[in-house]
């Protein structure tokens, strides 16, 4: 019985923990939506400009980045958008908002170099 009783103790105390952090999970999950949402240019420009989501997928090269590209739709975001601060989140936020209204972000591409002289 002792057990029963301490089994559902930490129960509810988990679902508290759970509760406090369903409005971070909401929006996350809304963040990635939106994220997802954007076209391939606009996506990469977004995600260039936040460096922890950049490096989770430097760190695979540039096979990371084909992959990126097929499936950023679809992809899990939100466990890299979890593990950034509040900051980066409204950052994350604001680049997308920008993204969305059409307002030109930096280009992530170096320009290419003339054409040699003839």
């Amino acid at each position: 019985m002792l057990k029963l009783l301490s089994l559902l103790f930490v129960l509810l105390l988990s679902g508290v923990a759970l509760a406090e952090n369903e409005p971070s999970t909401a929006r996350a999950i809304a963040l990635e939506q939106d994220l997802q949402s954007l076209p391939w240019e606009q996506f990469r420009a977004v995600l260039m400009a936040i460096p922890k989501l950049k490096a989770s997928v430097d760190v695979y090269g540039a096979l990371g980045w084909q992959f990126v590209r097929s499936r950023y739709a679809t992809h899990n975001w939100r466990k890299g958008i979890d593990k950034l601060d509040e900051v980066q989140k409204q950052q994350l936020a604001e680049l997308i908002r920008k993204a969305k209204s059409g307002i030109q972000t930096p280009s992530i591409t170096p320009p290419l170099p003339a054409s040699p002289p003839e």
